[in-house]
């Protein structure tokens, strides 16, 4: 996907990135079939909390909650955001708790939740916004929890598809390896990286992230 630049003011993205996945892009979003990778990928991020007797998780940009009611399926307690409210509406209709809300104001308490969750969310933050992102991520995870964090990426680009049918066209930022690590490691210990190349030609970065734990005071 090649990308054309356009004016990238956070909130100017927010904003474009809303409209795009309005009512029409929930209905067409709530038919596709899961990929068979990304059912490996969530499958292979419960067992870790299950591992880690984790039981609530924070799904950040859920789309129609497909993810988020998985995992509650699975016993979890499950708390959902979706920058748009025809996302958030399909969210709750699968009975699973959502707000409309974006990842730089949360609006929870700290140390929320034992660990939180985003599949190709985070590649609609501009990247000079990444690390205020993360560092929102991490401020409502306790201590030691987990984060599994995924993005199609492999080259830095930012800006709109002329391509994409969505209306309008959304806002990406694809990043290297190296940047992506580089940015999780300001405000996570990185468990695990790999990429996923899947059947359709897209290059999935997937870490597995955690929330460093306070060395004990003397």
């Amino acid at each position: 996907m090649r990308l054309r630049p356009v004016p990238s003011g956070y909130a100017e993205v927010v904003a474009r990135n809303r409209e795009s996945y309005g009512p029409d892009a929930a209905t067409e979003r709530d038919g596709f079939a899961k990929q068979p990778w990304k059912m490996s990928e969530r499958s292979a991020f419960l067992d870790r909390l299950r591992a880690a007797e984790a039981t609530t998780l924070l799904e950040i940009g859920s789309g129609t909650g497909q993810d988020s009611a998985w995992f509650q399926a699975a016993g979890l307690d499950v708390t959902a955001i979706d920058l748009s409210p025809a996302m958030v509406e399909r969210t709750r209709a699968k009975g699973v708790r959502a707000y409309a809300r974006d990842v730089l104001d949360l609006g929870f308490p700290a140390e929320s939740f034992d660990a939180a969750y985003s599949m190709n969310a985070l590649l609609h933050v501009p990247t000079d916004a990444l690390s205020d992102a993360l560092l929102s991520i991490s401020s409502v995870l306790r201590p030691g929890g987990l984060f599994h964090l995924g993005v199609y990426g492999g080259s830095p680009e930012e800006g709109v598809a002329d391509e994409d049918h969505h209306v309008p066209q959304r806002y990406f930022a694809f990043r290297s390896d190296e940047q992506l690590l580089s940015y999780a490691a300001r405000h996570f210990e990185v468990l695990d990286f790999h990429v996923v190349h899947a059947a359709d030609g897209v290059r999935y970065q997937s870490l597995t992230l955690v929330r460093p734990v306070p060395w004990p005071a003397r």
